[in-house]
């Protein structure tokens, strides 16, 4: 089993979003030598919670301060920007980081409408207009040189030039994306902690439509979803607090503030009207996030991934405490049985620092 890191780079109450970028770093550093497969970072617009408008600047830097781990986004929101152009970015990464780099493609906005719109060159198209397939289509063709010598896109050289490319996935949350996934025949990567009502039929219907393609020859999968994981499964309860509040300030309000200490979060969930855990508002059969001690955890996501048959998990935290975050990750890790990576010269540093 593999374990993976998605990373939003969440502000902590009381800190700034350079803390939080520098968090990223940190805590990249101990993935790395913990084990992980891969360190995926996010991409939202105007957003106070979440600190990362640009993953492949973040990309260039974690890269840079690990070894192993293959680092990534999760992902760049391509209906942004020009197919081109991302080629372009992601091909220095790949000339930078040879092996090492994931190209993960979203539709979505990752903002509100207003930011969307604002994040447009050409105002004049409808925002509900999408052309993904078709720019992906094409982004695609400039990473792999793959475009029929009558079309005159054939004609541009996409620098720099190196042999390979980056690992593209697609990402989504609907089944929109899982048949997206499938006629491209790329790997996919379903975001379990936004849309868990969808994920049986989506993983489902991605497998059994599923085209090989010159990328993939058969269906890979990646499932990501939330985790908080703590020494004793009370102070995991504590932890969570946090993230409770979060995900109910945006189902109910649309609040994007930063992410508030247990103590206000435990105030704010007292005073609010009784419901639903917001951890659990869904239908489906496992939670968005998975909260308890390593044991309760572990063993919750080797269920998942069995019955969903995943070989890879990537796990979403988000709290308050940064040391708790780091230790969350490092209890997952030994749960599962990690190998470390010895060569790794970032993990005690990181350590260190969150403590």
């Amino acid at each position: 089993m593999k374990l993976s890191v998605l990373d939003q780079s969440p502000v902590p109450s009381g800190f700034t979003p350079a803390d939080a970028l520098h968090n990223t770093i940190n805590l990249a550093r101990a993935a790395d030598g913990l084990g992980y497969e891969r360190y995926w970072i996010a991409e939202h617009h105007a957003i106070e919670t979440l600190a990362s408008p640009a993953p492949e600047i973040l990309i260039a830097r974690v890269a840079a301060e690990t070894s192993g781990i293959r680092v990534g986004s999760g992902g760049v929101l391509l209906p942004h920007y020009s197919p081109l152009k991302v080629a372009e970015v992601f091909r220095m990464l790949h000339a930078l980081y040879p092996g090492r780099i994931d190209l993960g493609l979203g539709r979505a906005p990752g903002s509100g409408g207003l930011e969307a719109f604002a994040l447009q060159r050409d105002r004049s198209k409808r925002l509900e207009a999408s052309d993904f397939a078709e720019q992906l289509t094409e982004l695609l063709a400039f990473l792999h040189h793959d475009f029929p010598p009558e079309h005159p896109f054939s004609r541009i050289k996409v620098s720099p030039e190196m042999p390979g490319a980056p690992e593209v996935w697609l990402l989504g949350s609907s089944a929109w994306s899982a048949a997206a996934a499938a006629q491209f025949g790329l790997p996919y990567a379903f975001a379990h902690f936004i849309g868990p009502e969808q994920t049986v039929a989506a993983l489902a219907h991605y497998r059994a439509n599923f085209r090989p393609s010159k990328f993939l020859q058969e269906p890979r999968v990646i499932l990501t979803l939330g985790a908080v994981c703590a020494d004793t499964e009370a102070e995991a309860e504590r932890l969570a607090a946090s993230t409770k509040v979060l995900i109910r300030r945006i189902r109910l309000g649309g609040e994007r503030r930063s992410v508030p200490t247990p103590e206000e979060a435990i105030k704010e969930l007292k005073s609010a009207i009784e419901g639903a855990d917001p951890l659990t508002w869904d239908a489906s059969e496992w939670p968005r996030y998975i909260v308890g001690d390593a044991g309760k955890v572990s063993a919750t996501l080797k269920s998942m991934a069995h019955d969903l048959d995943v070989e890879e998990l990537m796990i979403l935290t988000v709290i308050h405490s940064h040391a708790a975050r780091l230790h969350s990750y490092e209890l997952l890790a030994e749960s599962f049985g990690l190998a470390k990576r010895s060569d790794n010269r970032g993990l005690e540093v990181a350590s260190r620092k969150a403590t």
